[in-house]
């Protein structure tokens, strides 16, 4: 198991060190009075995006984060340590869910995103802290506050540009190995894929990350096979290419499979742009293939396109239907983080 995309992980805060009690005692130095130091602060909560990694699997074998306490003041109005900081290192596209599993407390998608989570405890006053005219030889100070405590969901969704789906066997793995160097698991029987994978595809000038997730069947969102918990690596992409195996008996219900499972999901991936392309199709004989991606353009409504991944026939069109729709979108990202600008500026 190399790749895990959801953990339960609790994380606690450092609780503040204690302030101290303490009064200078020196020879030939009268009245010399109060000198405990404050305790320290305890150690916050960190969770850093990093570029390195594509996986939680490292909390599967931790889940218990807590930083460290911070130190007790001593005499000579010595201030305790500060407690270390303890930092969790997530991938890109991971999400930061309360322990309901629902309400959204982060989502980091941009390597170099730092959020403290959980804030340390204050350090406790020490005796010299509460020094008056009044009251020259104060004999208390405060505990250190404690830490923050709480229980959190690590969704990770992965940031890919485009994203295949299919049934099983649609041809999806054995797509991302021809155009990328990505390397999936490729065989004949269902279920080849069990978690997804990423391929970056170069389509002129231009760069783009292909997600290949496992297959969908009917039921999917009712947990038959493996589910549809994988869709959700595909929520960020802009444009979702359909592999409809070719060599299927009935491509229409096949595409209306996936479709149907798509829509049941939900998240926006029903409405997102999409590429159909009949896949496998140097395994069929031309007058079936006419009769099938006839069919499928009536059930579609839009012309299959036509691809072999073995043969290359037809790989460089559905790459750059793919490639078109990931431009416009980062065109149109573009635009907003430019509009957003421009309304912040003020002279």
């Amino acid at each position: 198991m190399q790749f895990l995309d959801s953990a339960k992980v609790f994380v606690r805060s450092g609780d503040g060190g204690n302030g101290c009690v303490s009064f200078r005692r020196e020879k030939f130095v009268e009245y010399g009075g109060p000198n405990g130091g404050d305790g320290g602060k305890g150690g916050d909560v960190i969770v850093e995006c990093v570029a390195n990694l594509n996986t939680l699997l490292d909390f599967r074998y931790q889940q218990h984060f807590k930083a460290k306490k911070g130190g007790n003041g001593m005499g000579q109005n010595r201030t305790g340590a500060k407690g270390a900081d303890i930092v969790l290192k997530l991938p890109p596209g991971t999400q930061i869910l309360d322990e309901d599993g629902e309400t959204l407390i982060a989502d980091l998608t941009e390597p170099g995103q730092r959020l403290v989570l959980l804030t340390g405890g204050n350090g406790g006053f020490g005796n010299a802290h509460f020094k008056t005219s009044t009251n020259q030889a104060p004999r208390r100070a405060n505990p250190g506050l404690p830490g923050e405590e709480m229980y959190i969901w690590l969704r990770l969704k992965l940031i890919g540009d485009a994203g295949i789906v299919g049934l099983p066997n649609a041809g999806k793995s054995t797509f991302l190995a021809a155009v990328s160097a990505a390397k999936p698991k490729i065989a004949d029987y269902p279920f080849t894929t069990l978690h997804p994978n990423l391929g970056v595809v170069r389509v002129g000038g231009l760069d783009f990350v292909l997600a290949d997730i496992p297959g969908l069947i009917e039921g999917a969102h009712e947990g038959v096979g493996i589910g549809d918990r994988f869709l959700g690596h595909v929520e960020r992409t802009a444009v979702l290419l359909h592999l409809v195996d070719a060599t299927a008996d009935d491509p229409v219900a096949a595409y209306e499979v996936v479709r149907g499972e798509i829509e049941a999901y939900g998240a926006g991936l029903e409405v997102k742009p999409g590429v159909l392309a009949l896949s496998k199709v140097d395994a069929v004989a031309d007058d079936e293939l006419k009769k099938k991606s006839r069919a499928l353009k009536k059930a579609a409504g839009v012309t299959p396109l036509l691809v072999s991944a073995v043969t290359g026939e037809g790989v460089q069109d559905v790459l750059h239907a793919l490639a078109r729709e990931v431009e416009t979108m980062r065109e149109r990202e573009t635009a907003d983080l430019s509009r957003k600008t421009s309304q912040g500026w003020r002279p």
